[in-house]
């Protein structure tokens, strides 16, 4: 099933943010593009390095108009003491969102049943609250910031440019194409 036009159900959670906890709620997400960054758990080997990638890159994210949520099944207490414990860590400025009862990670059905833990999904969600682009990947294999970023800023391009297509590699400023009869076959 693809969840490629989902709109995100409503949600209220606790967060690990700037040295305090702080809730956040779907109303929280709307008008702005946001990340759902879904990672197993905290105190573990490959997410730290995944989380820092994009606490390296967040205020590119920002600048794009774009949050980072950042998901585990671990609670905000959880969050807090990772960050204390951990220069890793200490670096994040986005929102760690707490998901203990896995109802966000359920909903995004990235959640390992069996395990109580998330899968790694990156989902991109547009300001209406809809899923416009994800991918999960094995627990195994860590995810790369900059290529999310790039998806990001195409799925921001393609909603303002409806009726044009990124093709593959696209950055800002290339060339898009306007799909059309002329094209077909051509390319």
């Amino acid at each position: 099933m693809s969840f490629i036009g989902k709109e995100v159900s409503d949600f209220k959670v606790q967060s690990f943010v700037n040295g305090e906890f702080k809730e956040v709620t779907k109303k929280d997400i709307l008008g702005k593009w946001a990340v759902f960054f879904f990672y197993p758990a905290d105190f573990t080997f490959v997410c730290p390095t995944e989380l820092e990638d994009l606490a390296d890159k967040y205020e590119e994210f920002k600048k794009i108009g774009c949050e980072i949520y950042s998901v585990s099944c671990d609670t905000h207490f959880v969050h807090k003491a990772w960050h204390d414990a951990s220069k890793t860590i200490k670096k994040i400025q986005y929102p760690m969102l707490a998901d203990p009862t896995g109802a966000i990670a359920r909903d995004f059905d990235v959640l390992i049943e069996s395990e109580g833990l998330a899968e790694r999904g990156s989902f991109i969600i547009n300001p209406e609250g809809k899923i416009v682009a994800y991918e999960v990947t094995a627990g195994n294999v860590g995810r790369n910031a900059d290529e999310l970023f790039r998806r990001v800023q195409a799925s921001q391009f393609v909603h303002e440019h409806g009726d044009e297509v990124c093709p593959a590699k696209w950055q800002p400023g290339a060339k898009t194409l306007k799909p059309s009869l002329d094209l077909v076959g051509l390319l």
